[in-house]
């Protein structure tokens, strides 16, 4: 993986240190390494050409990995004069927040500052890029990942149980949270400024939903298109590109603007799966079709699936459980064998425009609130619950689920159904492991970052919510670390900071009307996409992993063999795993099969790391 790490505040050591903390981010890709010792500091950078920035000079170092690009036009021409490094340590003079703000696009920056004692670390606004951070004594260690931080001696590798909870509650583990104990990572549009041994963490960026616009309906369709191309154009930069393409509005809407910025056929990469269900290829067909694309197609099996599993989580330095990594990996590996060295991704218009169905559901729900306390309390709902044999009565059976969940406050009730929580942890956990662990934690966490978004209207402090929890803590790892592992980079257009800005000026009623999702991204785009696109059920990437696990030999044996050896670890009880694998997965392969993974993938991380 490309990436940059380092340290301040400690000895220099042994010379060769930051040149094997470095070789875990180029592991898989290859990409050349840059490093600068100072006497009580170290940075590498470890990165394409295009990608890798070093400066050096006067007891200053400035690292940065990504492609920014200056928002000011003087500092833009004097990084094409001096390069990018050198301009922002221009800026280092004004302050920390100031050259965080002087980047627009995806990075995660470095500045040490040795004559002071200080340093500066920075990931980009939509946390597209991580960065990992540990204090140990005056020390500061950092790196874009935990596996190249634990290679440092002062690098924590004691595992948080906390940490562990989490994962198996979201499937991923959320930032600032990490699976080690005193690592943490960055937020999204968060810098750290480490001074003479000590550290303070603070946004220098956060969504501003502005909810009353005025523009017309033409004049915002205008500048979305350009913002769309613009977009593509600038992800676009720097090799041979190709396109996901899943057949959705939004992978469709970037192979179509691709096609029209790159002056012909783009090359467009989808995956199907021989499971009645989850095929989607027909949707990826008409799109292609329709821009002539050259499309390139790959069926994953049962045996791909098996083969995948030790390799995915060997390039995730987390426990990660996003099933949809395997068909992203074999997607981006097929695009790298045919010379594709970067691929775009249309991940976050749903989180920008309002695609996700349960913003849909959620404003369902919240027409409840509408109702007058008193005819709630006093008529509605003594009569639904209390009604003679109610519960053989389908309508007052849905009446009381519906009530039951509008009745729950956001943002508990978007995890109604969490897995964990519908077999509760006592029942999949041992004593002694809940005995480390604070359970409410994970609802604790949602319900902070959901009361820091200043948004007036739901949906907005929903798709804010989500910006930080789907986004930056689960899709945008799933992709990078699935091109990764194939030796692509990705890039996400959507994500481009004009268009994020754009998105915020819509009003509520433009992402979500009623219960129409993502209404003016649609109407926008009416035309230029196929109407069978427009008109599609979402459905993504997923993972027939539940129903091939009740046919696949091969999948079941190592399902089986990573759960045995989970069980003797101490943190799920063997009971638990015995009903999961004996009872739950027959009655209900889908559902169940989801914690089969999650479990599998939680000791195939410890696996990977224990050889």
């Amino acid at each position: 993986m490309s990436g940059l790490c380092g340290w301040i505040g400690h000895g220099a050591g042994e010379r060769d240190l930051i040149d094997r903390m470095a070789a875990p981010l180029a592991h898989f890709d290859g990409a050349a390494t840059e490093a600068v010792n100072g006497s009580r500091s170290a940075v590498a950078v470890a990165a394409f050409d295009h990608a890798r920035h070093l400066h050096v000079a006067d007891g200053l170092v400035v690292a940065l990995w990504g492609q920014p690009v200056p928002r000011d036009a003087a500092l833009a021409e004097l990084a094409a004069a001096r390069g990018l490094a050198t301009a922002l340590a221009t800026q280092w003079p004004k302050g920390p927040e100031h050259v965080c703000n002087a980047l627009a696009g995806a990075f995660t920056l470095c500045v040490i500052d040795e004559r002071n004692g200080e340093a500066l670390l920075a990931i980009d606004r939509m946390g597209v890029q991580p960065l990992t951070w540990q204090l140990a004594g005056e020390a500061l260690l950092f790196a874009t990942s935990a596996d190249a931080l634990r290679v440092h001696p002062l690098g924590r590798t004691e595992i948080d149980a906390q940490g562990m909870y989490n994962y198996v509650y979201f499937h991923m583990v959320p930032s600032p949270g990490t699976i080690y104990r005193d690592q943490q990572r960055l937020l999204p549009g968060e810098f750290l400024h480490y001074r003479q041994g000590r550290v303070d963490t603070k946004p220098y960026w956060r969504m501003a939903f502005q909810e009353n616009g005025t523009r017309s309906f033409e004049e915002l369709q205008a500048e979305f298109m350009a913002q769309l191309r613009n977009g593509v154009q600038n992800a676009s930069l720097g090799g041979k590109v190709g396109a996901f393409l899943s057949g959705g509005t939004d992978s469709s809407t970037i192979a179509g603007i691709l096609c029209q910025v790159g002056g012909g056929g783009a090359d467009t990469y989808s995956i199907g799966f021989e499971a009645q269900g989850y095929d989607e290829m027909e949707y990826a067909r008409i799109a292609s079709r329709h821009f002539g694309t050259r499309h390139h197609e790959y069926y994953v099996t049962p045996d791909d699936v098996a083969a995948a599993i030790p390799k995915v989580a060997a390039v995730c330095d987390q426990p990660f459980g996003n099933a949809s990594a395997v068909p992203a990996y074999y997607c981006a590996r097929m695009a790298r064998a045919d010379g594709i060295t970067r691929m775009l991704g249309g991940d976050g218009g749903d989180e920008l425009f309002g695609g996700n169905e349960r913003y849909a559901k959620q404003h369902v729900f919240a027409l409840y609130d509408r109702v007058p306390q008193l005819l709630r309390k006093a008529l509605l709902e003594p009569a639904v619950f209390n009604f003679p044999g109610g519960e053989r009565v389908r309508l007052l059976r849905k009446a009381r689920s519906y009530i039951e969940q509008a009745s729950v406050g956001m943002p508990a009730r978007l995890e109604t159904y969490n897995l964990l929580g519908r077999y509760g942890p006592q029942q999949v956990f041992t004593d002694d492991f809940l005995a480390g662990t604070d359970v409410g934690q994970p609802l604790a966490s949602l319900a902070r970052t959901y009361g820091q978004s200043e948004a007036k209207s739901l949906i907005n402090r929903m798709l804010a919510l989500d910006l930080k929890i789907t986004l930056a803590d689960n899709d945008l790892p799933k992709v990078m670390k699935a091109c990764e592992l194939a030796g692509v980079e990705v890039a996400f257009p959507f994500l481009d900071d004009a268009m994020v800005a754009f998105s915020a000026t819509l009003t509520p009623q433009q992402k979500l009307n009623g219960t129409q999702l993502r209404w003016f991204f649609k109407k926008a785009l009416t035309g230029f996409l196929p109407d069978q696109i427009i008109t599609k059920q979402k459905h993504g990437f997923g993972l027939p992993f539940g129903v091939w696990l009740q046919q696949h030999k091969p999948l079941q044996e190592l399902a089986s063999d990573s759960l045995h050896d989970l069980k003797k670890r101490g943190i799920v009880r063997g009971a638990f795993i015995e009903q999961l694998v004996g009872q739950h997965l027959s009655e209900h392969a889908g559902y169940h099969g989801t914690m089969v993974w999650v479990l599998m993938m939680l000791e195939q991380w410890f696996s990977q790391r224990e050889h």
